[in-house]
């Protein structure tokens, strides 16, 4: 399910105009569809029903508190990766014996937060890490429960930057150095280290990486099993394919297809965590086309947002698929693609107005003749979109928007320049 259409050549999210919200609200912003993050969860649930499965939604792709509140009502989990995250999912009520917390560098304080809140499993990244973590179970005479992760060396084919899963990678450990972490830690009395915790990184979109983790996986729950240890759960992480191009990733169900059958077999608990799975398509961002400059062979069109909003193209190279909120009917695109050639289109670099050369959102696109004022909608931004947003040039953070139906409601406020230098006054 995709929240976002066109009728009679204008976008709508659900049943209301883009227009009309960016007349209310301003541009830049976020807007998200309510129900398309509910569909994308519900299929994932759906997928995975005849196993013992748990869904940690990520909460670093998009973690505005509200959108956090329907998910957890949604009996989702949540995968966290600092103190920050987990305060949020506290807000929004979610259930702290549906947290994962994955991570390489949690401080003492965050563990002991962590501790306090009873989460369901630490996903260890080190032995230094698990030491400390039974160092202060200890020191808080309190227990916990861990899963160990481990680097299968599956590439998932995709950005490096976005690759964890390798030798290479600074998350966990090779895979065959846990047995001796199980050796040398599984009986310390207070962090229970009962489970498995295996991320290829973000990106995937083909399941061929995933079955072939998890079978080496299967292989390592065995080993430890014969040597007497308790394995009673499997996280698979996350980073399953958005649909960043029509028709671009699998589905939940042809995942499960291939990873169901494997977890069967080993009789254990399943855990994932989906991110911009669920996130990425449930958001765009509305930009409005400020200038268009012509400089040598290139047309520039320069928009209100900027790299500190969006991210994600200058630093993985990522593909949004970019389109304006009002066309002609010759206009209205049948999909989303790279590839995407009407009659009549001009090639645009569309940039920002950050003072740097790699503010950019995208570069020699075809895009319908664009002119100032023209309201422009980057898809799949609901994930690492606001998110990874940041105060650069002293720009102030995007409002976001939810959409439920016919109404909308804005989530987040824009940060005013009064919000900027707030924490500045002494």
């Amino acid at each position: 399910m995709d929240g976002f259409k066109y009728k009679d050549g204008r976008l709508y999210a659900e049943d209301i105009s883009i227009q009309s919200i960016i007349d209310k609200v301003g541009t830049p912003a976020y807007i998200y569809c309510k129900n398309t993050f509910l569909d994308h969860l519900k299929k994932i649930q759906q997928a995975y029903s005849e196993i013992d499965t748990t869904i940690c939604y990520s909460v670093k792709a998009c973690g505005n508190i509200n959108i956090l509140r329907h998910l957890a009502q949604m009996g989702s989990g949540f995968d966290i990766v600092s103190g920050g995250e987990l305060f949020r999912v506290q807000q929004a009520g979610g259930d702290m014996s549906k947290v994962v917390y994955a991570g390489v560098g949690k401080t003492d304080a965050e563990i002991k937060n962590a501790l306090d809140a009873r989460i369901g499993y630490f996903n260890i990244e080190s032995e230094a890490e698990l030491e400390n973590l039974i160092k202060i179970a200890k020191e808080k005479n309190t227990t916990a429960k861990a899963a160990l992760r481990v680097n299968p060396d599956v590439d998932p084919k995709t950005h490096t930057f976005i690759t964890t899963g390798k030798k290479e990678s600074k998350f966990g450990v090779d895979i065959e150095r846990a047995q001796k972490v199980f050796a040398d830690y599984a009986d310390n009395g207070s962090v229970k280290l009962c489970a498995l915790h295996v991320h290829l990184g973000s990106g995937g979109n083909t399941i061929d990486p995933y079955v072939e983790a998890l079978e080496k996986t299967a292989n390592l729950v065995e080993k430890l099993r014969e040597n007497g240890h308790t394995i009673e759960a499997v996280d698979l992480g996350g980073g399953y394919g958005a649909d960043y191009e029509t028709g671009y990733s699998p589905s939940a169900k042809e995942y499960a297809v291939g990873i169901v059958p494997i977890i069967k077999k080993l009789d254990v608990k399943l855990i994932l965590e989906p991110g911009k799975s669920i996130a990425a398509n449930a958001g765009i961002l509305a930009t409005q086309v400020q200038y268009i400059k012509k400089g040598g062979t290139k047309e520039f069109a320069i928009v209100d947002a900027g790299m500190n909003d969006l991210l994600r193209p200058p630093l993985y190279d990522a593909f949004h698929f970019i389109w304006p909120a009002k066309v002609e009917k010759n206009f209205v695109p049948e999909k989303r693609t790279k590839d995407l050639d009407i009659s009549g289109c001009t090639k645009y670099d569309v940039v920002g107005p950050i003072c740097e050369g790699s503010d950019f959102f995208a570069k020699n696109r075809l895009l319908p003749p664009l002119k100032r004022g023209d309201l422009l909608c980057i898809f799949t931004a609901g994930a690492y979109g606001h998110t990874m947003g940041s105060n650069y040039n002293a720009r102030p953070m995007l409002p976001e928007i939810l959409v439920d139906g016919d109404k909308f409601q804005v989530i987040r406020r824009r940060q005013t320049y009064e919000d900027l230098v707030a924490p500045e006054q002494i």
